[in-house]
């Protein structure tokens, strides 16, 4: 238990936060995931412009790292091209 006041909020607002970014984490691997599993160029490359908002946001709530925001952009949009 914590000893001080600010102490116990900080918990309240880190158990809120941790929830946020599991959420968001969750959302956003679940759509690289469905945007791998497209064979079609058409609905993939559709699907990657949803991805990469996703994607964007994520980074920008701090979820992820910009860095890696970039490297998975650029490996999706990387697959998106090779399909036929």
């Amino acid at each position: 238990m914590p000893n001080h006041k600010s102490c116990a909020k900080r918990m309240k607002t880190s158990e809120k936060e941790r929830l946020r970014n599991r959420k968001y984490r969750t959302i956003l691997r679940t759509a690289i995931r469905n945007l791998r599993l497209e064979t079609s160029k058409d609905a993939a490359s559709k699907k990657f412009k949803e991805v990469a908002t996703i994607i964007d946001k994520a980074a920008s709530y701090g979820i992820i790292h910009q860095n890696n925001a970039a490297r998975n952009k650029s490996r999706l949009s990387h697959f998106v091209a090779k399909l036929s």
